[in-house]
This record gives structure tokens, sequence and C-alpha cells, in this order.
């Protein structure tokens, strides 16, 4: 799994910063992509990428301030001329159904592609047989949510090491030790699967809050995650100005990040008010906490693998 930032500015786009939108990459999960966010101009941002917006299977929407929500009618209306034809899913607060219907409506959009927008409550808002996706509303001055994505327990490795001494041929039977069950081979013997197979893995769990002030529901999201991605619009020393406009300072992010036991933190959507060298002053203003910490910039990709988040090169 992947996480591309396509936006990570406050308020409004500046040169350094465009508005708020990042992509779950999880082509090697299920082969698309989801989206958290779209603000003004997030499809040229996606122009600079190797992102295909044909794979876009889900959006995820924090809240209809405009600079997370503006990108999406010229996205969704670029993805049919970009061979996008699969169902695209959009899941955000009450009313941005009717603000994109009115919006494509109005400007003669045809989609050619089914295109399902979800009003989400707070919950479980989606589940199949490999992820579950639970939702919170945040403490902004509109309403806000923040999600949890958790992959399910990844089936146990096949050890083919000793499939191979147990003489189980390759094929079919193979991928039935694999999902669990056992099988008998031709000379009658039964093998186990348990016997050819490691123990099964967690998945990651990755928490993407929209705007909000320091709230309890974005602890709870954040609960023991690998990933928390936590907006950071103002500085230590000016708490009283963040809680006045609905947002956290970097210490916010990095308190919720230890109540919860997360084990990485990225901070997002920075005040334009900040430059490229503000950015270690900001660092040092949490370099107490033992976790990982990174402040992202447009275009910032980090992998996660086995339990590691390491931050890819531009």
């Amino acid at each position: 799994m992947q996480i591309l930032f396509l936006g990570t500015g406050a308020g409004m786009p500046s040169k350094q910063r465009n508005t708020s939108s990042m992509i779950l990459k999880l082509l090697e999960e299920r082969g698309t992509y989801w989206m958290f966010d779209c603000g003004e101009a997030t499809q040229h941002q996606i122009l600079r990428t190797t992102i295909k917006p044909r794979k876009l299977e889900k959006i995820f929407i924090t809240h209809l301030h405009g600079d997370h929500i503006y990108g999406l009618p010229g996205l969704l209306g670029s993805r049919s001329f970009l061979a996008g034809d699969e169902q695209l899913t959009i899941y955000g607060p009450k009313g941005v159904k009717d603000w994109l219907e009115v919006t494509l409506s109005t400007s003669q959009t045809r989609l050619k592609y089914p295109l399902q927008i979800v009003e989400i409550e707070e919950g479980i808002i989606f589940e199949d047989e490999q992820f579950i996706v639970e939702a919170r509303m945040l403490e902004h001055v509109i309403p806000c949510y923040g999600y949890r994505v958790t992959q399910k327990q990844l089936p146990p490795e096949l050890l083919i090491e000793k499939a191979d001494a147990l003489g189980v041929p390759r094929g079919p039977l193979l991928r039935l030790l694999k999902s669990g069950e056992d099988v008998i081979l031709p000379d009658g013997k039964t093998v186990k699967s348990s016997d050819v197979t490691g123990q099964p893995k967690n998945g990651f769990k990755v928490t993407i809050l929209g705007d909000t002030r320091h709230c309890e529901n974005s602890i709870l999201l954040a609960k023991d995650s690998d990933i928390l991605i936590h907006e950071g619009t103002f500085d230590t020393g000016t708490e009283e100005l963040a809680r006045e406009y609905g947002h956290s300072t970097i210490t916010d992010a990095a308190n919720v990040c230890e109540s919860a036991g997360a084990k990485h933190l990225i901070v997002n959507h920075i005040s334009a008010r900040f430059m490229a060298e503000d950015l270690k002053t900001l660092l040092n203003q949490v370099s107490s906490y033992n976790f990982p910490i990174y402040i992202a910039d447009d275009f910032n990709e980090f992998n996660y693998i086995n339990g590691q988040l390491e931050k890819l090169e531009n």
C-alpha cells in the first residue's frame, strides 16, 4: 500500500501547496485507487503523477468546504474521457449528492460510467472481504468526518518448501492449502493446511482525518493505527486561534497520535503562512514524541510494508 499526497495546503491554493487531496494506492490489494478529498485543481495535480483516473474506485469526502470538494466536477467529467467505465462511488456528508447532481446537470456533464453517491452517517460505511471503512464525526465549523480504513487479516503465507517435502504437486492443491483447506494427495495421504502455512498476518490500519479541533473521535478513529494522517494548520502557541477556526496545531496532531497509540504520523493541511524553511521549526515543536512524524508536501509518496513507513523520493 502506498499513500500519495496531491494537495497538502489549507484553505486555498498557494505556490507551494495545492488544496486537499490524497490517494491510497491499493494496486497490489485490489488494483484500484481510493481518493480522500478532491480540492480545486486536483486533476491538474494528477497530470504530474502516474495516477490513472479510470482506476479510481472510491472517493471519500471529509466535508463540504471548497478546498476539499471543488475539484470533483472536473475530475468526474475527465474520467469519462480517460477510459473510465467502471463504477465510481463517492462517500461524503449530507449535501454532497445535491451539490454534485446540480453541478453536473447545470453544466450538462454526461458521465460514461455509473456514479454512486453515498451520504454517510457515523459507523461502518463500507465493508467487503478485504476492507472495512469506518467514519466518525469530527469537530470542525461544519459537519466533517474522519475515516478509518482497516485491511482485514491476510491469508497465511504458503511455505512452499514444506509443501514440496510432503509431495504436494504444483497447481490447484497448493491454492487450497493456502486458503486454509486440507487436501488429499493422489497417493491418498492427507496434508493439513496448518502443516504448510505460516501464521495469518494482520492487515494495515490507516486513519485519515478531515479538518478538526482536538477531539475524542479523532483518538477513537486513530486507535492502534499504523498510520495517522492529521491536519496541522497551525503551529504550537496558536492553540486558541486553531480552536476558533475548527483546526489543529501540529502538537494537537502529535497528541492524538500518542493518545491513540498510532505508530506513524503524517501531518498535512498546512497553512500558507508556513514556507519550506519553516517546516524544520514545526517538526522541532514535536521532536519529543517517540514515533516517526512527517510533514507532507504535494507529491510526497509513502510506502507501507512489513510494518514500516518509508517516504519515497519524489
